[in-house]
């Protein structure tokens, strides 16, 4: 009893330093020189106690003195080491290495180097709040593209809503299932589609014509009623891969509905009975010679649809589309952009004959409406080609202002979009929550009809000069098409190839060094003039082949360059040295071959470049230029998942 009192006694400082710790340089089972054997308690051996105890006490504070405190993030302090080793008195050195630490809660505490397990990483990445791996969702397995994940910029479609989308369109495989007027049919198989021999729509058409125009095809992704935005407004967005056929997918619906809204319009009506009239006691005088004294038409300077493009460039297709099938479906189409003359802009808006349809850039219809607002008072569709890029920063004050002013009157939006990026998806929640999504099993997936090849600059020859590496690049692929001769002996293909690069200064710097390696290249950039832009895109733009004589080129440029002319020339390329300004909406059906230069700074820049070659089912190359300072591992996981047919992030 006496000897568990005296045990009690002990302070509990000494008691959780480690409970029968014994005194210094002292045998543990003797105090004081005594045996050991148990002997009685007395005084005596009270006071020797007492003594051994203020001996232990000081013993330990000699000892924490030794070491410093806590908070100093020192080698020798106790939360810098692994539990149970000793400091050394060297000072730490032979402290066990980072990966011999043993694991815990702690374990990681005061590294130098961040331990983190690749494995463990990515489980984390894929799993949600709710612990459900990514796979369980439809998301597919993408724990192997972690550079991808770390730059993701587009919004993310399950595998499983793709599937059921496929399934949907299988159905489908012709324009003849559409409920369209015949006119249009027609217009499809003989002008817009002539020399086709397989005529049937693309999967974005199976979608989105028989949604616009409201007619059920196939089982719904979702059983809910059709979405309506403020005041019964349909409202649509049309995401598909580029090349897939988006223009005529939203043009033949609405070109429907205008012409059947025409056939119900009384005023359109009488003013045509009017029209047929003066024809009639005009004889054979030409139209156009006495229409400018007639009554203007009720849609002079009021369309009835408007169509938005970011590029003059991109005006020019849409309404080339439109006039195709104008001809045969009887209904008018005018472009508006900074290539046309003020006088041509006030003929083609306020003609006599009226007009139907307007395809217009943002900049122009939101100056044009600031002074003339009634417009856009008969706007009853709209669409918004591009819409990632006119609904961002630059486009966007111009863009909003032209819905705000249509909304009154509109029936239908369309959004149109190769790409969903992650801020077009808040911006819809936000302002369209409403609106119905039409996408492509495909979409955010670049072709696997593209190939995607790598040329590593920072080995030799090229030691990190990317110039000579994409000279190199056109000069291998122009060599190769020289050895296969078109129908005409000695005539050759012309290669139209379009470079890419990040940054506007560096598209002139490029395209000298090309030209000066016998290269006819030309600088593509927002500085250079519209007529200029649209005499080299008018090229590339063209599905019409072009061919060259190649020794005859080659003699008239070393004879235009004099007696000092370069003594190498490649004939039969054609190259645009160009920013992104190249890669939002062109139909660059003769481009086969995309070289990028800079490695695109997201995974949209990669979708939407290497979109410019391999279009309308045709096989196309890219080629990338790997530099020492680019991202490997990005190119790697493109590459990995173009090779697998699977989907950017």
């Amino acid at each position: 009893m006496w000897r568990t009192a005296a045990q009690d006694s002990v302070c509990l400082l000494c008691r959780s330093a480690g409970g029968t710790r014994t005194i210094r340089n002292r045998p543990a089972a003797t105090l004081g020189g005594g045996t050991s054997k148990s002997t009685p308690w007395t005084g005596g051996q009270q006071q020797q106690n007492q003594q051994q105890q203020q001996q232990r006490t000081f013993a330990t504070r000699q000892e924490r003195r030794s070491v410093p405190a806590r908070m100093v993030l020192s080698d020798r302090a106790s939360v810098a080491r692994a539990p149970g080793v000793r400091a050394e008195p060297d000072g730490g050195n032979n402290r066990p290495r980072r990966d011999e630490r043993p694991e815990g809660p702690f374990g990681g505490m005061n590294r130098r180097v961040a331990n983190i397990e690749p494995a463990r990483l990515s489980t984390a990445r894929t799993r949600d709040s709710r612990g459900k791996d990514d796979r369980e969702k439809g998301k597919g397995d993408r724990r192997g593209f972690k550079a991808l994940n770390m730059q993701r910029s587009l919004t993310s479609i399950g595998y499983g809503a793709r599937a059921t989308i496929k399934d949907r369109i299988q159905s489908i495989d012709s324009f003849d299932q559409f409920n369209i007027l015949p006119p249009l049919k027609e217009a499809i198989s003989f002008t817009v589609l002539k020399g086709l021999t397989d005529i049937k729509p693309t999967p974005v058409q199976r979608l989105a014509i028989p949604a616009l125009l409201g007619q059920p095809i196939g089982p719904r992704l979702r059983r809910k009623p059709m979405s309506h935005g403020g005041g019964g407004r349909q409202e649509f967005l049309l995401a598909a891969e580029t090349g897939s056929g988006k223009t005529l997918a939203y043009l033949v619906p609405i070109i429907n509905a205008l012409k059947e809204a025409e056939a119900q319009d009384t005023a359109s009506i009488a003013y045509n009975a009017r029209l047929e009239a003066e024809k009639a006691i005009r004889g054979d005088n030409p139209m156009s010679e006495w229409i400018d004294k007639f009554e203007p038409h009720p849609n002079t300077a009021r369309p009835r649809a408007i169509v938005l493009v970011p590029t003059a460039e991109l005006v020019e297709q849409v309404v080339a589309v439109a006039k195709e099938i104008s001809h045969i479906a009887k209904f008018k189409a005018r472009p508006l952009s900074a290539t046309y003359s003020a006088m041509k802009i006030q003929r083609n808006l306020y003609s006599p004959a009226g007009v139907d349809l307007i395809v217009a850039t943002p900049h122009l219809l939101a100056t044009i409406a600031e002074s003339e607002p009634n417009v856009l008072s008969r706007v009853s569709h709209l669409v918004i080609d591009e819409a990632d890029s006119l609904l961002d920063r630059s486009f966007s004050p111009e863009t909003t202002k032209i819905v705000d002013r249509a909304l009154p009157s509109l029936k239908q939006l369309v959004l149109c979009s190769a790409t969903i990026p992650k801020r077009l998806d808040t911006y819809l929640m936000n302002h369209f929550p409403n609106i119905e999504r039409i996408t492509t099993p495909n979409l955010h997936a670049i072709p696997r009809r593209v190939q995607l090849g790598v040329i590593d600059v920072s080995k030799d020859p090229y030691r990190n000069n990317k110039n000579l590496a994409c000279a190199d690049a056109i000069w291998s692929i122009g060599k190769d098409a020289a050895e296969h001769e078109g129908p005409v002996k000695g005539e050759v293909d012309v290669k139209r190839i379009i470079v890419f690069v990040n940054e506007r200064e560096t598209t002139q710097e490029v395209a000298e060094y090309l030209c000066s390696k016998g290269i006819d290249a030309v600088a593509l950039h927002r500085d250079t003039p519209d007529l200029r832009q649209s005499e080299m895109l008018a090229s590339f733009t063209s599905s019409e082949p072009v061919r060259v004589n190649a020794a005859a080129a080659t003699a008239a440029a070393l004879a235009k360059g004099g007696p000092n002319s370069r003594s190498r020339y490649l004939p039969n390329t054609k190259v645009i040295v160009a920013t992104d300004l190249a890669s939002r909406g062109l139909d660059t059906v003769a481009v086969r071959h995309v070289v990028l230069y800079d490695v695109p700074h997201t995974t949209i820049d990669f979708v939407h470049r290497l979109g410019r070659a391999g279009r309308m089912g045709r096989r196309g190359r890219g080629i990338v230029l790997v530099g020492k300072d680019d991202r490997r591992d990005v190119v790697a996981e493109v590459k990995r998942s173009m090779f697998m047919g699977q989907a950017l992030v």
